[in-house]
């Protein structure tokens, strides 16, 4: 049952459009095949049912004068009255005799005329409908030979039938075609609303979304404006409260750096020098972090170029750093942010390893960028803990072997930001492997 669920759904569409047209389609399918049904069940068999009766009673009727005024000088008057009242033409095979052959029953027109020829006539007979396309050819036996009559397909015929057909399927295809017209409509601000709110999860601006269509999706739409309003207005007050906590302490610990620098060199002098320089690269942590949430606005830029800069400058600090790109890659990005992301990644792996390599290009639909290096690398049990705000695998809190604990925080930030995600792994150079994907 399953799997039969599993078969049925990989035919049926995926799109909201293609379902809901399905949904509409697939009663007036139905409704279609039924009324054919009903229509050639009953309608159609009788109408041309009535219609061969109406050519075997002609028949019956010549026959039936033939009897009533014999002898062959009245055969042509009574063939003359036929074709000209009857539509039919008649001649007479004296002596003849039909041949013993099986009568050929076809289709609808030749079961309805041997039905009737049968009630009416009920003498031996043989039905031709498949010689001429146009024409209808039916032989009787008599006692005198063998009546020879030729008459019309259109006397069997019922135009009702294709006007029918045509009818409904003509209405069918208008109905469809308005239908899709307005449910093309009724969808657009659904897809408007998943671009919207992708968009938003990628970082860029969705300002100019207007809620509009059905009141549902206007609803869905102003809950998800509301939703954006709440989230920027949340990460704009903590950027703030960030920003301002950490400029404020330095004011005091300016002071105090400056107090400590006119005492004397006694004991204890020098720790303290040393807890203030640690203080104060907390704060400029903290500043970078909340820097990272700040308003900066995407635009499209150019990801080569930036690659080649920030690997220039990490060269200029004394790092080995080889930078392989495929090609020009262009994306959408917060200039900015996105540098400081790959400085501190990149001076992160300069600082634990002794060579990185970086490398990006396009991966399906979105840029990875990839940095190895031959360091130690992080535990797999810590991979997860490290992206934690403040969380050092040290342990201490000794700017000399690490920073504050959110330089992987601060990274995977950014890419969240920009619609992507960051990815720890092994380098097969033996260290870290950290995998940068974008949407492209």
């Amino acid at each position: 049952m399953a799997t039969m669920s599993a078969t049925v759904k990989r035919f049926l569409p995926k799109s909201l459009l293609g379902r809901s047209l399905l949904i509409i389609v697939t009663p007036l399918v139905i409704l279609q095949l039924v009324s054919a049904a009903i229509f050639y069940e009953t309608h159609w068999d009788k109408v041309t049912l009535k219609l061969a009766r109406g050519v075997a009673g002609d028949i019956a009727a010549v026959i039936s004068l033939m009897r009533r005024s014999p002898g062959p000088e009245n055969h042509p008057w009574i063939f003359d009255v036929a074709a000209t009242h009857m539509d039919m033409e008649l001649s007479l095979k004296e002596n003849a005799v039909l041949p013993n052959a099986t009568p050929i029953v076809g289709g609808l027109l030749e079961r309805m005329l041997d039905e009737a020829m049968r009630s009416h006539v009920a003498k031996p007979f043989l039905i031709d409908a498949q010689s001429n396309p146009r024409l209808v050819v039916i032989d009787v036996q008599l006692a005198s030979g063998v009546l020879h009559a030729v008459t019309t397909r259109k006397r069997m015929f019922s135009s009702t039938a294709y006007v029918f057909v045509i009818w409904m399927v003509g209405t069918s295809l208008i109905l469809f075609a308005v239908a899709t017209i307005f449910m093309r409509n009724q969808v657009k601000p659904i897809r408007r609303l998943a671009i919207a709110a992708d968009d938003f999860g990628k970082g860029r601006d969705v300002s100019e979304f207007k809620p509009e269509g059905a009141a549902e999706v206007r609803q869905a739409s102003s809950a998800f404006l509301a939703m954006r309003e709440r989230i920027v207005l949340q990460i704009s007050q903590r950027t703030d409260m960030l920003a301002g906590v950490s400029h404020d302490l330095r004011t005091p610990l300016t002071r105090m750096k400056l107090q400590l620098e006119m005492l004397n060199d006694d004991d204890g002098i020098a720790e303290l020098k040393a807890d203030i320089t640690e203080m104060e690269h907390m704060l400029d942590g903290y500043l970078a972090f909340a820097r990272g949430e700040g308003t900066e606005e995407p635009t499209p830029g150019d990801l080569t170029a930036l690659l080649h800069e920030v690997a220039a400058q990490a060269r200029r600090g004394g790092g080995a750093v080889d930078l392989h790109t495929e090609g020009v890659l262009t994306v959408s990005l917060r200039p900015n942010a996105f540098r400081r992301c790959l400085t501190n990644l990149i001076d992160n792996a300069i600082q634990y390893a002794a060579h990185v390599s970086v490398r990006a290009g396009q991966r399906g639909d979105g840029i990875e960028i990839t940095i190895d290096d031959d360091g130690p690398g992080i535990p797999e049990d810590q991979r997860d803990e490290v992206f934690r705000p403040f969380y050092r695998i040290e342990g201490s809190r000794n700017p000399g072997t690490g920073g504050v604990g959110l330089g992987l925080t601060l990274a995977r930030d950014v890419i969240r930001g920009h619609g992507g995600d960051i990815i720890l792994g092994d380098s097969p150079n033996g260290g870290l492997r950290v995998r940068l994907r974008l949407p492209h």
